[in-house]
């Protein structure tokens, strides 16, 4: 009965055997994955570096390797055709190119994790843009290698032929990607003008928010709303990007005012407080000392100028310092008796003789 011919040439026993070999070599494969993953994910791995990352890239093309060798050694056994067989060589030889790709492709993630260890250990972040970057370029030219294999299997035409026609088409591509290509040039005029790295936060666009990404054809921002803003490389190169990471301190300038009736020697005390607070204030450094001036008879105030750098550029803690200098402002003042202004107006009333305001 195994010898009865369930297609032409094939019997039932070499359909059991192609069957078999594929099932066992997908067991097989399915095994030892899972042993390269439990591996991984073993204590003795956890206090190494790079081992759990190269068996975990390994354990994924696993099957699929296992599943072309099974289907090659059932293909083997069946009596095809010399057509049927060329096929199936073709099939093979295809297989084998996707599987080696995948290979290559998962080993990727080895040289991921080595290039992202490497950049932590350097200050600059500009390395850290870069490495997501290597990693995608690697895999492109993976998958494009791998294509070109094939083709070169299914046509049987020399690499040679295939990448002249690659060549033609590629023209025919550009010109019709001519955006893909300027955010491609853009994000390298991006690596090379080094505008911002990684983490820091810029306004661009309108757009205020931290670096969160920077790839081929884009830059991502996370804005303080938490939005995730996505802005072309061409257009980003070409934009005016102010770096509020990069800056050395946050400064602030400071406008108190205080009422008309306020006389001189009050005036000239409310000045001498706010210089006393500042004095070797938190955050400041001996080139960027503080300054603070009678500047300005507003319309309805008289304006005192306070002006301080606050170092380093901690956001959060020039915030919690500015709260503590206004509550000191405060409390001086009012045990002075010196009159925060506010908006006022008089108007004087027609007919009234004593021109008695009100």
């Amino acid at each position: 009965m195994l010898n009865q011919e369930i297609v032409r040439g094939v019997t039932l026993g070499e359909a059991l055997a192609l069957v078999g070999w594929i099932l066992g070599a997908l067991l097989v494969g399915k095994v030892i994955q899972t042993i390269l993953i439990n591996v991984s994910k073993s204590e003795r791995m956890k206090k190494r570096d790079i081992a759990p990352v190269t068996l975990r890239a390994v354990a994924r093309p696993v099957i699929f390797l296992f599943f072309t060798f099974g289907l090659r050694q059932g293909l083997a056994a069946l009596s095809l055709g010399e057509g049927m067989m060329a096929t199936t060589r073709d099939v093979f030889a295809v297989m084998v190119a996707i599987a080696v790709s995948f290979f290559i492709y998962s080993l990727v993630d080895v040289v991921d994790y080595l290039l992202s260890h490497f950049t932590k250990k350097t200050q600059t972040k500009m390395d850290d843009m870069m490495a997501p970057m290597v990693r995608k370029s690697l895999r492109i030219v993976i998958v494009i290698l791998a294509l070109v294999q094939i083709a070169q299997i299914l046509s049987d035409k020399p690499i040679t032929s295939i990448l002249a026609g690659l060549g033609v088409g590629g023209l025919a591509v550009a010109l019709a990607a001519q955006e893909t290509i300027k955010n491609f040039f853009g994000s390298l005029v991006i690596f090379a003008d080094k505008p911002f790295e990684l983490g820091e936060r810029i306004v661009v666009g309108g757009h205020d928010g931290s670096i969160e990404e920077v790839g081929f054809r884009s830059t991502r921002i996370r804005t303080l709303d938490g939005h995730l803003v996505t802005v072309p490389n061409g257009e980003l190169a070409n934009m005016m990007i102010q770096n509020i990471g990069k800056r050395p301190f946050i400064k602030r300038v400071m406008d108190i005012t205080i009422t008309y009736d306020t006389p001189p020697e009050k005036v000239q005390l409310a000045i001498d407080i706010v210089k006393e607070l500042l004095a070797e204030h938190e955050g400041m450094k001996a080139d960027f000392p503080p300054r603070v001036f009678f500047t300005d008879f507003n319309d309805c105030s008289l304006n005192i100028r306070a002006i301080y750098w606050y170092h380093p550029p901690d956001y959060w803690a020039y915030l919690a310092f500015s709260e503590k200098l206004n509550m000191d402002v405060l409390k001086r003042y009012n045990e002075a008796g010196i009159e925060f202004a506010f908006p006022t107006r008089t108007v004087y009333m027609a007919g009234d003789s004593a021109n008695t305001a009100t």
